[in-house]
Formats: C-alpha cells, structure tokens, sequence
C-alpha cells in the first residue's frame, strides 16, 4: 500500500502532507526531495505566513521539511510550508459537522477554529436546548467541540455553528391544560349543586306551618282513606277543607244540659 512518501505523484492530493528534504536553494524558492520521480518546488511565499526576504532566512541546504502538496504539474509538484486550511470558501456549506477548538469567549458566544480561514460563531443562543445567560457556562477556552454549519456569509467573512444542532432536544412534561380545566369545572359543578341544595332547603324552610289541631284533622282524613303516612306537604292544599270539617262538626254538635 502506497503511503504520501511513495505514492506516485498522480495520486497526491492537494493538502496531502508530506516529509522531506531541501536539496537547493534559489532566489525564488527552494527545490525539495519528498521521494518522487518529479520534484517538488516551494515557491519564497510559501516558506512562511510572515514576509521574508531570503529563502536562507529560512531554509537551508540539507535542512528535513514538512510540506503540503499544493498542486501536481506534468513538470513538478508545487508544494507549501504553510499548513492549509482544513476548509476553503468554497468547501464550506450549511449542514457541514465540523470538529473544532474554542479558542475565544464572548458573553454573546464562542469563536471555534475549525480549520476555515475565520473562526466560526456559535450564538448563545445556539450553544444547547434551554436558557444560557453566557457562553462561559457552556463552554471553556481551548474545548474540543463538535458543530454544525447554520450559515455562511463569504462577503461578510461570517460563519454561524451550532451545537444545538446536534443534540437530542428534551421534552419535558407538562399536564395537560384540559386537566386543569376539567378540574376547574368539576368545582363548579360541585357548587351548583351546593347552590341547588341551598335553594330547596330555603323552599322547605318557607313552607307555612300549621296548627296541631289542622295535623289532627289532616291525619284523622288520612287514616280514613285508608292511608297510613301522613303527607306534611298535601297540607296547604287541603286546608279549606279540614275548616269545613272543624266547623260542621261545631254545628251540629248536640247543645249540654245546662
């Protein structure tokens, strides 16, 4: 199996990283020995992010390298001393999981390196499910995290993460509102009956009263109908009568000696 030392050089990858050593140094770069049939070639620009002004200020004939393939010619192999970037523009796109570092915090949210040119922004408000007042709590300095690409402004420079993204969102329980309210109307219910009973013991308490002679009458025409139980509230309607009665009675009773 072929590793980037010996792999043929159509096979390198660009970003693929390599080892080797500095064979010649020239005004315009250096020529590079990473064991392949073509040779490698590291332009003054590539040797380092900061401007320099001589390649010997830092290469030197002998010297062991790392290197980045840059781009795979018919002639030679473009190479780099500056680490590529994990993600370029164009790779970067919304829904992308990327694995990143924290490297700065703000209250508003985290700055991950994860390998574009810019950092990218993780809102508070994207941190985790739930209220988080600032991103400190989350998260700390120098965490390795995990997030997802919500979205990327190349004109702007801006690209938005969130860890939220990937995690489980918790349901938490609640009772249902119909309970509440179904036991809020059982109350009501439960004082209209109240009310109900309340009325009809007012009803029983406004019935008029009668007399124990009207009772005695009221029973003695019960027990003559051949009635056993007397009726309180049959009463009132038969009053007029026992007066009758009560007062024929008096009539036609028969005068005492006297």
């Amino acid at each position: 199996m072929a590793t980037p030392d010996n792999a043929p050089a159509v096979a390198l990858e660009p970003k693929t990283k390599l080892t080797g050593k500095i064979l010649k140094t020239t005004l315009a770069g250096a020529l590079v020995d990473i064991g392949q049939n073509l040779p490698g070639v590291i332009h003054i620009s590539q040797l380092s992010q900061n401007e320099i002004n001589k390649v010997e200020d830092v290469v030197k004939e002998g010297q062991e390298v790392e290197v980045w393939v840059k781009r795979v010619r018919k002639d030679r192999i473009e190479l780099t001393m500056i680490e590529p970037l994990t993600f370029e523009w164009k790779e970067i796109q919304p829904d992308l999981i990327v694995k990143g570092k924290v490297v700065r915090l703000e209250t508003y949210g985290a700055f991950v390196d994860f390998g574009a040119e810019r950092p990218g922004l993780i809102h508070v408000s994207e941190l985790t499910h739930g209220y988080v007042k600032t991103a400190s709590e989350v998260l700390k300095e120098g965490e390795e995290i995990e997030a997802k690409v919500l979205d990327v402004d190349r004109r702007k420079r801006q690209i938005r993460l969130s860890m939220k993204a990937l995690q489980a969102e918790v349901v938490e329980e609640f009772q249902p509102e119909r309970e509440e309210r179904k036991g809020k109307g059982k109350g009501k219910r439960k004082g209209k009956k109240e009310e109900e009973s309340y009325e009809m013991e007012k009803d029983v308490t406004n019935e008029p009263q009668y007399t124990a002679m009207q009772i005695a009458w009221q029973e003695a025409l019960e027990k003559a109908k051949g009635r056993s139980k007397v009726r309180r509230k049959s009463i009132k309607s038969a009053s007029e009568e026992h007066e009758k009665l009560f007062n024929d009675t008096l009539e036609n009773r028969l005068p005492t000696g006297g």
